[in-house]
């Protein structure tokens, strides 16, 4: 008798443990669950004139690598582009040479509104045209930061289709955006090239085809 009540008692108590158990567990994932994740921050700063030299900087030497991959767009392939869903090959580098005038619309306009339909996209005829859309652009940009000031690259630009907001930044922020935007289309022109078996050339370094820095 006193055996059955011994069982009895220690299976008790390994039920009691094992409901702290399961109320620790529970009290511990519920605590888990309202830990808040700490999000990176970053020291906003106003742009200086170092920083607009950077800009310039970068500008050209980006430009250098934006020309050779320019130069390799073949006229007779400007309507051909790798999927349904993708730009076209010229519409594809017409873009890219573009880009640098963001840099004058930034700092001369306070926002991009979709809804206007203002933007109509340039069109080239041939490989000279696109080239030279490139550096009238870089003219542009070239021009606009040599002017630039720290106040101006402060203020805050946005990009909006009606009253829907999507970003809102600094002059500055929208610049490096532009910058981004160039590797960024640049890197899909490559992928164009490449699919027509059209030699690349190197950029932050050699590529297969061009083994020089």
């Amino acid at each position: 008798m006193k055996t059955r009540k011994k069982i009895k008692k220690a299976a008790s108590k390994k039920n009691a443990a094992k409901k702290v158990t399961a109320k620790k567990a529970v009290s511990e994932k519920a605590t888990a669950k309202k830990v808040p994740v700490k999000k990176a921050s970053f020291p906003k700063t106003a742009p200086s004139a170092k920083i607009i030299g950077m800009f310039l900087k970068e500008m050209e030497q980006e430009a250098k690598t934006t020309r050779k991959l320019l130069e390799r767009v073949p006229d007779d392939k400007h309507n051909w582009k790798p999927h349904e869903k993708s730009m076209t090959m010229a519409r594809l580098a017409t873009h890219i040479a573009e880009l640098p005038t963001w840099v004058s619309m930034a700092v001369h306009t306070d926002e991009l509104n979709f809804e206007s339909g203002n933007y109509v996209p340039k069109t080239i005829k041939n490989n000279a045209e696109l080239l030279e859309l490139l550096e009238k652009s870089l003219e542009e940009a070239r021009a606009t930061l040599e002017k630039a000031t720290d106040e101006i690259l402060s203020k805050t630009w946005v990009m909006r289709s009606g009253d829907k907001i999507f970003s809102k930044s600094s002059k500055a922020e929208v610049i490096r955006m532009a910058y981004c935007q160039i590797v960024h289309h640049r890197a899909q022109l490559g992928v164009y090239l490449r699919l027509l078996n059209i030699p690349l050339p190197g950029s932050y370094g050699p590529s297969a085809d061009d083994q020089s820095f």
